[in-house]
């Protein structure tokens, strides 16, 4: 899902830290490129659907089953429609910023723009994938989903009081799939037509028909106003405040240390049933700390009110202070319902040095995690062995049924481990003593061909090929460094040699968005619902286009096959089986190191909000259904 968490997808290029864890009509909008775009305007289209009985206009949207909330719901379940508003949210940013658009693939964004806009639809977080009508109305979409139309509330508006219109709704998809980061061009790729049947009623056209998420991925877009962007550069970076209709504004920003967004006043959303209850604080503010000991010590001091931990070690040993003892701090851990999806040390497919699985998979076997959880992480966390950790979709045992009949029709192109062998990590008893796998490692790597040198480093004995990498890491996550480590150690003594690289958070986005690392620790976040994403994430087409998802540099047919499977799913059943296949293929090629992972959210706020009596499963909501309530 994009709303409020990927649109801004640029910093899914950083690791999770889960650190030791949007007048007149244009016309018909074709899926173009750049220097095709025209801006000719012409009469509105008229609604010339299919011949088939017309689907009638609905309250939502849901890929698989029913809705929970029927047509009429006054607000989500998970929400006070009573929440006071007023008082001011204080929270800790990311370690910079220098630009305030989200969508560029230049500069590293401010926190909270996606609270500026609105979408088409508002999914719930309390089913596994349901949309309701938040800009738009009303949606219509036939038994196939081979199109879908929208029809936008005459209440909605910009913030300078202008309505939203079908115009701004074409000319937003147009711009992002053609100006914005490389994820919207493929999350949107199976839009083949756009077209305004009217000032406030929208449709967009499929090239496939049975994909049953598109229409609710339409209605994730973040809606931008066209008569703002007129004039600028899309593509640079600003710090010019940018027009939305969301529940928030920017107020005062200070570049680099510091960003507020200012509640809407009378904002024309406050009331439809998707947002009652939701956005009530007048102020947001984010200021941003360079170093996590520092923002910590910040929290305590009373700097910011809400800290979200993500290193197990500050959890266990650094919350013992005296705001917290006193109870003016709140220190909790929530369960969630959230697929925690892949979090790991990814290699670098492109790369000569790591097309080998026996390398892959030897340096797999040197990493000691039962160990560096004890030492780093206080026995936290959980090793993660699924593409769909947490989830349903996770594969486990041997494939049978319907999953073994998928998977079969590759056999011959995925690696017969698949059908033979259930995908297990290596374990070690935690003790430091990882002697035997290692001595597994050397056997692959004997088997491989891979001869020691006399500076203790291997080469391949045909090509030449060096084993060595380096780590590139961003300094907000420096805490990596110490599982690192130890890794290296054992690494060394396969004949591999590795090292870490900590840059700033610029210069990792930039190598990021060029590939330019050996590995990195990359995060493939997954959804109830695993849809078109996965396109970006594995697609062959996206290997080498600079920006995208691909961190890995896959290219293979099989997993595009499969990924076209799980877009095309018809059920939630077939869904899941798709989603299992996928999970053994990209696991037994043993693409990454995983790492670890925690089904709960760990939390410390300071005691002055009210909150819902009922939490959504699969949003923590702090900033929009939470309220002051300063005693």
């Amino acid at each position: 899902m994009i709303r409020k968490t990927l649109v801004f997808f640029i910093f899914m290029c950083l690791p999770l830290a889960t650190v030791a864890q949007e007048t007149t009509v244009t016309d018909t909008v074709q899926n173009i490129a750049p220097e095709q775009e025209t801006e000719s305007e012409t009469e509105v289209k008229p609604d010339n659907t299919a011949s088939a009985p017309a689907p009638l206009p609905t309250h939502g949207i849901a890929m698989h089953g029913d809705m929970k909330y029927s047509a009429g719901f006054t607000h989500f379940d998970y929400v006070n429609p009573q929440a006071p508003k007023g008082g001011t949210l204080r929270m800790s940013g990311n370690e910079t910023f220098d630009t305030l658009n989200g969508f560029s693939t230049k500069g590293v964004e401010a926190n909270g723009l996606g609270l500026l806009y609105d979408s088409l639809m508002e999914k719930s977080q309390d089913e596994p994938f349901s949309m309701y009508a938040a800009l738009a109305q009303s949606i219509e979409t036939p038994e196939d989903r081979s199109w879908v139309i929208f029809t936008l509330r005459p209440e909605a508006q910009w913030h300078d009081g202008l309505p939203v219109t079908a115009e701004d709704v074409i000319w937003t998809f147009r711009t992002l799939t053609t100006k914005a980061k490389p994820f919207y061009k493929a999350y949107y790729a199976n839009i083949s037509n756009v077209e305004a049947l009217g000032e406030r009623r929208v449709k967009f056209t499929f090239d496939m028909a049975n994909n049953r998420e598109l229409p609710l991925i339409v209605g994730e877009m973040p809606i931008l106003p066209k008569h703002y962007w007129e004039g600028k550069d899309f593509e640079a970076t600003t710090l010019e405040p940018p027009l939305g209709s969301g529940p928030y504004k920017i107020g005062k920003v200070d570049a680099g240390r510091s960003i507020e967004l200012v509640r809407v006043k009378n904002w024309w959303g406050e009331n439809i049933p998707v947002f009652k209850g939701r956005y009530n604080f007048d102020r947001i503010t984010y200021d941003d700390y360079r170093d996590q000991n520092v923002s910590l010590e910040a929290l305590f001091a009373n700097e910011y009110d809400f800290r979200q931990e993500y290193t197990a070690k500050l959890w266990a040993t650094s919350y013992d202070a005296p705001p917290v003892l006193r109870g003016q701090i709140s220190k909790e851990v929530i369960p969630n319902g959230l697929p925690q999806g892949m979090q790991a040390f990814a290699f670098n497919m492109r790369l000569a040095k790591f097309k080998d699985l026996a390398v892959r998979k030897a340096i797999n076997y040197a990493f000691d995690f039962e160990w560096a959880n004890k030492q780093f992480a206080y026995g936290a966390y959980e090793r993660t062995n699924s593409y769909f950790e947490n989830s349903e979709m996770a594969a486990s045992a041997l494939p049978t049924g319907r999953e073994l009949e998928i998977l079969e029709s590759f056999r011959e192109q995925i690696p017969e481990s698949v059908f033979t062998e259930a995908f297990k990590l290596p374990e070690t008893n935690g003790s430091g003593n990882n002697r035997e796998n290692l001595r597994i490692a050397l056997k692959m790597l004997d088997g491989a061909d891979y001869i020691m040198g006399r500076d203790g480093v291997r080469s391949q004995k045909d090509t030449g090929e060096r084993l060595e990498f380096e780590v590139l890491v961003a300094n907000t996550n420096a805490a990596f460094e110490r599982w690192f480590q130890p890794w290296k150690q054992n690494l060394e003594r396969l004949g591999i040699k590795a090292e870490i690289r900590i840059v700033d958070a610029s210069q990792y986005v930039n190598r990021i968005l060029a590939f330019d690392y050996d590995m990195i620790v990359a995060s493939w976040p997954q959804s109830t619902s695993p849809g078109n994403e996965q396109r970006e994430f594995w697609g062959s087409d996206r290997a080498d286009m600079p920006g995208s998802r691909n961190y890995l540099g896959i290219k293979d047919p099989v997993i595009d096959s499969l990924v076209d499977m799980i877009v095309s799913a018809p059920t939630r059943e077939e869904l899941v089986l798709r989603c299992r296949a996928l999970d053994r293929v990209l696991l037994h090629n043993w693409y990454v190191v995983p790492n670890w992972h925690l089904a709960a959210w760990r939390v410390a706020y300071w005691d002055k909000f009210g909150q819902p009596e009922v939490q959504a499963p699969y949003s923590l909501g702090v900033i929009d259904t939470w309220w002051s309530d300063s005693k």
